[in-house]
C-alpha cells in the first residue's frame, strides 16, 4: 500500500468512517491525514492502542480539547478499556496541575455517556490513605533513588520537607499505585507528557526509568515519532536530544 492507502485504511480502523475533508482547508487537511495516518502511526512496532494512549496523553498536555475527543474514541475503537483511558487522564494531573486534567476528563466523560457507558467507572484505588508515602516511596526509590530530595534539601526545612513528600505521596502514591495501567504503561506515558511539556531537564531521568521497567529505547524512540504530528520539530528534537546519550 502506499500512504494514501494506507492513511484511508488506517483512518477508517481508528474512527470508524471513511475519511472526510474539511470543506474550507481540503489541502491542509489532506496533507494532515497522510502523515498522521499514512505515515506516523506505521512508523515502529507500537499498537494502535499505545498510539492512542500516547495521542491522548499529549493532547490533554496542549489542552486541544475538540482533538482529543475525536482521539478517545478513537482509542475505544482500537480496544482501550475506559478505564485505560481514565487513569491514562489521571496521571497527567502531577504534570500539567488539576484544572487542565479536569478539562480532559470531562471530556471523556461526554465520549463515555455518549456511549452509555455508566459513570463513575470502577475504583482503581489500591491502597490506604496512611499508606500514600510508604507505597509511593517504595516506587520512585526503585525508579529514581532519592534524587529529588537530594536536590532541594537546600530549601528551608517545611518547604524541603513539602516539596519531596508531595511528590512521592501524589504522583507515585495516588497515581502509580492505581490498578488497570501498568507501570511500564505508564512510564511511557509519562515519558510523552514531559515532551509535550518540553520539560527537557527530566527527560533523561525518565527514559532511563523506561528502561527499567522493561519498555526499549526504541519504543520511546517510536513514541516520540507518534508525538511529532502534535507537538512539532522543537519538541521532539529537544526528546531526543536529551537522551541521544543512551544510545552510546
Amino acid at each position: 500500500m502506499n500512504r494514501i492507502e494506507r492513511s484511508q485504511k488506517k483512518y477508517e480502523e481508528l474512527f470508524l468512517n471513511p475519511q472526510t475533508l474539511d470543506l474550507k482547508d481540503p489541502e491542509f487537511m489532506t496533507q494532515l491525514q497522510r502523515l498522521i495516518f499514512g505515515e506516523v502511526f506505521y512508523v515502529g512496532d507500537l499498537t494502535d492502542r499505545q498510539r492512542e494512549l500516547i495521542t491522548c496523553s499529549v493532547l490533554t498536555v496542549l489542552q486541544t480539547l475538540p482533538q482529543l475527543k475525536a482521539h478517545l474514541n478513537a482509542a475505544l475503537n482500537v480496544g482501550v478499556l475506559p478505564l485505560e483511558l481514565k487513569e491514562s487522564l489521571y496521571q497527567c494531573a502531577p504534570f500539567i496541575g488539576y484544572p487542565r486534567t479536569l478539562n480532559a476528563v470531562n471530556v471523556l466523560n461526554e465520549v463515555l455517556e455518549d456511549r452509555h457507558i455508566s459513570l463513575p467507572l470502577d475504583n482503581q484505588t489500591s491502597i490506604k490513605d496512611e499508606e500514600r508515602y510508604e507505597k509511593g516511596l517504595e516506587i520512585q526509590k526503585e525508579l529514581y533513588g532519592d534524587e529529588i530530595k537530594d536536590r532541594y534539601r537546600y530549601l528551608p526545612d517545611d518547604v524541603g520537607d513539602a516539596l519531596p513528600r508531595f511528590l512521592t505521596e501524589w504522583c507515585f502514591g495516588d497515581c502509580y499505585t492505581r490498578k488497570v495501567l501498568d507501570i511500564p504503561t505508564r512510564e511511557l506515558l509519562i515519558f510523552c507528557i514531559l515532551t509535550a511539556l518540553n520539560a527537557s531537564g527530566q527527560l533523561y531521568a525518565h527514559a532511563l526509568g523506561n528502561i527499567k521497567v522493561g519498555n526499549s529505547l526504541h519504543t520511546l524512540y517510536y513514541a516520540l515519532i507518534q508525538c511529532l504530528p502534535y507537538l512539532g520539530f522543537p519538541c521532539v528534537f529537544n526528546a531526543f536530544n536529551a537522551i541521544k546519550d543512551l544510545a552510546e
